[in-house]
């Protein structure tokens, strides 16, 4: 079946339909989860920060792993916010901190957008002059071909009235609209605003904070203890190919295959979610050593039994012993041969 969303097409068939039915139906089971495993989540939404911190600005070309993330974040000191990787990391941060204390008075609105763009953009020397503000010149995205040259891949809408209209139009329809699924409408509202383009810079960022920030509005409060970002970091190529793909046909373009990707990739978060706490399920049987041997693999995946050896002062024989242990309970995995052998969590 055909249907227009906002002034795009879509195409809702059984796949579609059995993937909003699966987040919904784990979304009413999720009160009772919640009062469950309270001491989880608090570990698990600490993780969650760092990672979706790392991810999102990673996958716009930042250089920092998680644990050097980690490392930042737990004593920011904005006077030694030198390089514009570190910039960046502390700016998401803020944002995603203010989405995650206030979001139910964050409403969508130009000014309060505009606000996240301003804080996401805080502490970065090379955005002071368009932080908070719509785009002055043209942002088309394009790619840089092995010749050195650069060739369209996208072009976003204008710079100036066009932007203001489309941002407006798009916001008032999202606010106004009480028939479309709210997931439906989340994922429409992040295509179109990834679309136009609005600033300068940050688009991505800032369109993956509004995507949280409307998830928890309309009460998927679970995306507080996974990391959202992180799974289309991992799935980037995948990303990029549904965003071009409905992007080419513009206008009034058929978002099928976006709707699938972003739906998919909130599916797939649900269950990695619930295995991290079946797994603080399992956790709670570990001896001490076990436990700190499972953290740190949590933290630092493809980690190599030398590398959890000097930083635990533990034996080397020992930990050799203990993750063999572990990958025979089902909680670790090993990955490569000889020398690469190393460890993520299953």
């Amino acid at each position: 079946m055909s249907s227009g969303v906002y002034n795009l097409n879509l195409i809702i068939d059984w796949p579609l339909i059995n993937l909003i039915s699966e987040i919904d139906r784990f979304d009413a089971n999720w009160t009772a989860i919640e009062r469950r495993e309270g001491q989880s989540l608090k570990e698990l939404k600490s993780i969650a920060t760092v990672r979706s911190v790392g991810a999102s600005n990673r996958i716009e070309g930042n250089k920092m792993s998680d644990e050097e993330v980690d490392v930042l974040l737990q004593k920011i000191d904005i006077t030694k916010l030198t390089d514009r990787d570190s910039q960046e990391i502390v700016g998401y941060f803020e944002a995603l901190d203010l989405i995650s204390e206030s979001y139910q008075s964050i409403v969508l609105t130009e000014s309060n957008v505009k606000s996240l763009h301003n804080t996401l953009m805080k502490y970065s020397d090379k955005d002071q002059w368009h932080r908070g503000s719509y785009k002055q010149h043209s942002n088309s995205v394009e790619a840089t071909l092995p010749n050195g040259t650069r060739q369209l891949i996208f072009q976003t809408t204008e710079a100036g009235i066009a932007t203001k209209d489309a941002i407006r139009e798009l916001f008032n329809w999202y606010n106004s609209e009480r028939v479309v699924h709210p997931l439906i409408r989340i994922a429409a509202l992040v295509y179109e605003f990834l679309s136009v383009h609005p600033f300068q810079d940050g688009n991505g960022r800032l369109s993956r904070l509004i995507s949280t920030l409307l998830l928890l509005k309309n009460g998927y409060k679970w995306i507080h203890y996974v990391s959202f970002e992180h799974e289309i970091e991992n799935r980037k190529s995948e990303y990029y190919q549904a965003l071009r793909s409905c992007q080419s046909q513009r206008p009034n373009e058929d978002v099928t295959v976006w709707m699938q990707f972003f739906l998919s990739s909130l599916s797939n978060i649900q269950t990695q979610l619930m295995a991290k706490l079946n797994y603080s399920g399992v956790e709670t049987q570990l001896s001490p050593k076990e436990k700190s041997i499972v953290n740190i693999i949590q933290n630092r995946p493809n980690i190599q039994s030398g590398e959890i050896s000097n930083k635990l002062s533990i034996p080397s024989p020992t930990v050799k012993r203990i993750l063999a242990a572990l990958i025979e309970k089902g909680l670790i995995e090993k990955q490569g041969q000889g020398r690469n052998v190393s460890y993520t969590i299953k």
